[in-house]
Parts: C-alpha cells; structure tokens; sequence
C-alpha cells in the first residue's frame, strides 16, 4: 500500500494494520527533515490548513502548525477565545464558513466526543481528529507506537503497560486500538473507579496492582492523571494515587532492563512519575515529542497528496 485511501484520520480503531504500517513508514521518512538546518520543504505549497481548537493545546497544536509550515502549507488557527464562537456560532456554521474560505484540511480538538465525525461528514475537506472528549486521540496513538517501533525495532509481539487514569483517556485508547492491531499485547493498570465501563470488551490484559502489572514489560506509557476531568473524588488523594500506581525507579526494576518510559504529557512530576524517571535513562518523552510532528508531517503528506509538489521549486 503506498496510499493512504481515506479523507479522514478520525481514531485508530477503524484503521488497518496496514494504514498505519504506512503512516509509520511515511513519518519515518520525514523525521530526517526535522534534523536539517534548514527545516522546509516545497511539499505542501499551496494547500491551506486550519487548526481549530476548542479545547487547550501546546504540544499537539503547535506539533501540527510546525509539521505544515515546515512542508510550506499555509496555516490558519482558531480557538474559541476572540472568534465568532464566543458569539455562539455553531459548530457547523463555523466550519462551513471556514471551508468557503479555502481550507483543504481541518485539525479539530473538541471536548465533546464525535464532534471530528461531524465535521467529516458535513466537510469536503479532510479532517483530522487532534483529540475528541474522551474517545480517541489518534495522532497521539501513532507517534507512540513510532517511537516504540524506532527503540525496539518492532511493535508486534511487545508487553506494553499502559498505566493511571485510562477513562479519561483518549490517549489510552487510540494506543490499545493500535497497539493490538500492530501484535503487541497490551496491559492496563490503574485504580479501579479510573478504568472505563466494559473494559473486558477491549483487547487488553487488566491489572489492579502495579508491581504485578510491570513484571516483564517492554514498555510503560503513563498517563497524566486529568483532575480537570473529574468531578467527584476518584481516589482518595493525590498521595495515595502516587504510592499505589506511581512510577519510579524501584517499581521499574520488575520491567524489562531496557524498558521504555513514555508520557503525552504535560507530566504531573511527583504524583503520576517520579521526577528521576520522567528525566532518566530509559525515559523517550522528548524524542516522543519530536516523533508527533514527524507523524503529523506524515498524515498532511498522505491526506492532502502532496506527491505533484515534491522537488517543484
């Protein structure tokens, strides 16, 4: 497969293995731009790219805006604050009004879930899911599984733990969709009042104690727990949550020796993971970081057919 047939990237769980097989390759080709001096290409020229976020963003925002500057697509950003939307426009009208503009592709994070479905369907242009409520963060589940794949040299047949609050999660979950697609065997930690309804219907292995949960891991992703998401008392207290399901260095000794420790971020240091791991030697925060506007390079190249502009002038 050399093209990727779709309009949209909505979430990893309708994705085939070989779609992200592709994706994974593609990013994997640009990530070389990303160590030039000069970090431009001609690929995208012409074409115009809107990020519009109705909830907080730095890495994912400022991942995509770099990833099509970087390829000389033109980007346009809306948030909520000082645009039409505090007036109370819809949701629809504000991206009808914004493809009459002239816009080819459309970055959405939302906090309700489902809204990047709507606007593909009502949209000519493509649509990228950047993260919707707390269903699927599929640009996120792709950059992980990238950087797994470049420090292990393969995904399929890898433990991979995913620790802390997966039901507020839409990280957790695009990883689960593409981890088990691509034949890694995926793990599940965290307190039980933090695990999603139905659980036993996802391809997982799930744990309520961590030291059990670490035995033998290749690779542990934790999760930031999302206090602004909740609105009742999911734990008793932020030191309890630390001292049953928080990582660091002795815990980290019942995982594989050469273990990978991923984050999304932004990290709670203290509570989630311990300052000497997020900063240590088997930590990939930062090159995960790097790897997000690769991957995001990757899905502009592939949904906007950048192929006719490459090595134009």
């Amino acid at each position: 497969m050399t093209q990727l047939h779709r309009k949209d990237i909505l979430g990893l769980q309708d994705m085939s293995s070989e779609e992200i097989q592709l994706i994974l390759d593609t990013a994997e080709s640009y990530k070389e731009i990303l160590s030039r001096s000069v970090k431009k290409v001609p690929i995208l020229r012409g074409k115009s790219i809107c990020t519009l976020f109705y909830e907080n963003s730095t890495r994912t925002r400022c991942s995509f805006e770099l990833a099509a500057k970087i390829m000389s697509a033109d980007t346009t950003a809306v948030s909520t604050a000082g645009s039409s939307i505090q007036k109370g426009e819809s949701f629809k009208d504000t991206l009808l009004t914004l493809e009459a503009m002239g816009m080819d592709l459309f970055v959405i994070r939302h906090s309700a879930s489902g809204a990047p479905h709507f606007a593909a369907k009502i949209l000519k242009s493509s649509v990228i899911n950047a993260g919707d409520g707390m269903h699927e963060h599929p640009t996120q589940g792709l950059l992980d599984m990238l950087t797994i794949r470049q420090n292990k040299g393969r995904i399929e047949g890898l433990k991979v733990l995913i620790v802390g609050d997966i039901m507020h999660s839409r990280v957790a979950r695009s990883n689960i969709w593409g981890l088990s697609k691509m034949g890694a065997h995926v793990r599940l930690c965290g307190p039980r009042t933090l695990l999603p309804a139905e659980i036993e219907k996802l391809p997982v292995e799930v744990y309520d104690n961590l030291d059990m949960a670490l035995e033998d891991v290749d690779v542990v992703n934790v999760l930031r727990i999302q206090l602004e998401r909740m609105n009742r008392g999911f734990f008793p207290s932020v030191r309890e949550y630390s001292a049953l399901f928080g990582i660091n260095k002795d815990r980290l000794r019942r995982a594989k020796p050469d273990v990978l420790v991923m984050h999304p971020g932004p990290m709670n240091r203290g509570i989630e993971i311990t300052p000497d791991v997020a900063d240590g030697e088997f930590a990939v925060i930062t090159e995960q970081v790097t790897n997000g506007v690769a991957v995001r390079m990757a899905l502009l190249y592939l949904l906007l057919g950048g192929g006719g502009h490459v090595g134009s002038a």
